[in-house]
């Protein structure tokens, strides 16, 4: 094409033949070209505005029908742990305990020099009353050690040999922060809860740097083929069988390996108190290399509902539904969390906190209210994670503390960890408070998307899907397993398409700090986009799970292309 426009504005890139979200508030995609040069966005035009930006050198992208977006971020997953899982016993694909022992019987052969079997991803709706059991294991691997966590990261199935390498037997107390589940004569069953996991992790050894490196590597890669080109680590220090990331991701962002965006949230240790806080100073000091970040503090408050473990304002009902004496954890007493929420807020550091029932969601909007009366309001742009539950008088003070919503979509929806583990023990009026996208979004809070990744899958879609739709893709690994549709999950809390896309882009890149350089199609961000094989907004609700990625771009460069 002959052009009259000079070659030094000639764009790098120009994308066409098809529509573009913007996610700068727009309901709806625009037929728009967009041009790129030098890694930046340069023009969001009718494509015939653009053709002479077209010069001998110009890339031509046709999106052939599909949507240009910007590219994905996660703002709560964990990829080191994920990675290493996925090159260790991964269980996350299997649907059924017969599954999941065959597969643990078959990584226990294929690796005979593993002095331990470790790895994880299995899901409780498989089991009875979600209590896999030692003797399960035994069977499979009777010979060495094994230590598998739950797709939660809340609890641990184990075997025998590794109960009897940690000492644990019927007389062994129940830590203060988790809970070891017994056989009728008290003798452990093989699933170790929350705090209670240490017992054995502590005797795991540890993945080398080299073998965490390649597994934050491996995720790397998984991401950008999901279009997901920037995200927040939910936990910057040392899981049970991993090194601290802290040193994997410093390293590999200082010799370039690490090519996307990332925000490290590094871990508040809950055995102590405000005195760790000169510490966490000193990691943010060091943690700032490369495309690396380390200028948050993940705060845990409580569990998980399906083990009890979520702090709750009323107690959990037992199978008869009556009321028990068990309203669940809280990790951090709540006097130390308000002087260490306004000690950090003060320090200038994002605060992350896991806060999954209401207690606990309270809990944290009280200290995050304690901090913004001491130190005024700031833009540190803390968010609370999960929100399982939310008591609807505190769904509006997440405006008034500038507390962002971040949620976990795919787990708004009826599938069987749900609908036989959680909702019988939280009672109907209890349940119908999950989850509440819409309400929080009604009540002016802003919403910002992660995954937990590898608690649940980190495809977008798939949970930008289940926001729509309230109820999963058939194709989800927590679908049931007969992959039948299910109803929907509250569908008063449904958020629309353009509501989903945009917690998931310029939500999730406001919570990294990033909004200035990406979250958004416009002129001078950075061209980190991403390229869809349809357009979900042109197509029913009920398929937006069929969309997949062709194409991810960071920087204006291709690093994931999908194959024909």
């Amino acid at each position: 094409m002959a052009s009259h426009v000079p070659s030094e504005t000639h764009a790098d890139l120009l994308f066409r033949g098809g529509r573009t979200f913007t996610a700068d508030g727009g309901a709806q995609p625009v037929e728009a070209a967009v041009a790129v040069r030098a890694g930046r966005i340069t023009a969001v035009a009718p494509e015939a505005e653009l053709r002479p930006l077209v010069g001998p050198a110009t890339e031509v992208v046709d999106l052939d029908g599909g949507l240009l977006a910007p590219a994905f971020q996660d703002a709560h997953v964990h990829p080191t742990v994920a990675g290493v899982q996925m090159l260790r016993c991964d269980l996350s694909a299997h649907r059924s305990a017969d599954a999941c022992l065959a597969a643990i019987a078959a990584y226990a052969e294929a690796e005979p020099e593993a002095e331990w079997i470790l790895g994880g991803g299995w899901s409780m709706d498989v089991f009875p009353d979600g209590i896999p059991t030692r003797h399960q294991l035994d069977a499979v691997v009777p010979d060495r050690p094994v230590l598998l966590t739950n797709r939660d990261g809340h609890g641990a199935w184990v075997n025998s040999r590794a109960l009897h390498l940690a000492g644990l037997d019927r007389h062994t107390a129940d830590p203060a922060d988790g809970r070891i589940e017994r056989e009728p004569d008290g003798t452990p069953i093989g699933v170790l809860q929350e705090g209670a996991m240490e017992l054995v992790a502590r005797l795991v050894p540890v993945a080398t740097p080299e073998q965490a490196r390649a597994g934050l590597l491996a995720a790397q890669e998984h991401l950008f083929s999901l279009g997901i080109t920037a995200w927040q680590d939910a936990m910057i220090g040392a899981f049970p069988g991993n090194p601290d990331n802290f040193s994997v991701y410093l390293d590999a962002a200082g010799d370039g390996s690490l090519r996307a965006r990332v925000v490290g949230a590094l871990w508040w240790d809950r055995e102590r108190g405000v005195e760790q806080i000169p510490e966490l100073v000193e990691r943010r000091l060091r943690g700032c290399v490369g495309r690396f970040r380390a200028t948050t503090v993940k705060i845990m408050q409580d569990g998980i509902a399906e083990n009890f473990t979520a702090g709750m304002l009323e107690p959990y009902l037992d199978a008869c539904g009556c009321a028990t004496g068990n309203r669940g954890l809280t990790f951090i007493d709540t006097e130390v969390l308000r002087e260490a929420v306004t000690r950090l807020d003060a320090l200038g550091f994002q605060l992350h906190f896991h806060a999954l029932g209401d207690r606990a969601v309270r809990e944290v909007l009280d200290a995050l209210q304690s901090a913004r009366a001491a130190n005024g309001p700031g833009d540190n742009r803390h968010h609370l994670a999960h929100l399982q539950v939310v008591h609807p008088d505190d769904l509006k003070r997440f405006a008034e503390v500038d507390a962002a919503a971040n949620i976990q979509a795919l787990w708004a929806a009826h599938e069987p960890q749900m609908d036989e583990l959680t909702i019988p023990y939280l009672g109907p009026e209890r349940a119908a408070l999950q989850y509440p996208f819409g309400d929080l979004a009604r009540a002016g809070a802003r919403l910002v998307a992660g995954s937990d990744w590898g608690v649940s899958s980190p495809d977008p879609l798939w949970g930008i899907h289940t926001a729509v739709n309230r109820a999963v893709p058939v194709q989800a690994p927590n679908a049931a397993a007969d992959r039948r549709p299910r109803r929907p999950f509250y569908s008063e809390q449904a958020l629309t398409l353009a509501q989903a896309f945009t917690a998931y882009t310029a939500g999730s890149a406001w919570a990294n700090h990033l909004d200035r350089e990406t979250g958004t199609v416009e002129p001078g961000k950075a061209a980190d986009l991403v390229v869809l094989d349809r357009d979900p907004f042109a197509g029913p609700p009920e398929e937006i799970g069929d969309t997949t990625v062709r194409m991810t771009f960071l920087d204006g460069s291709p690093v994931y292309a999908a194959t024909r």
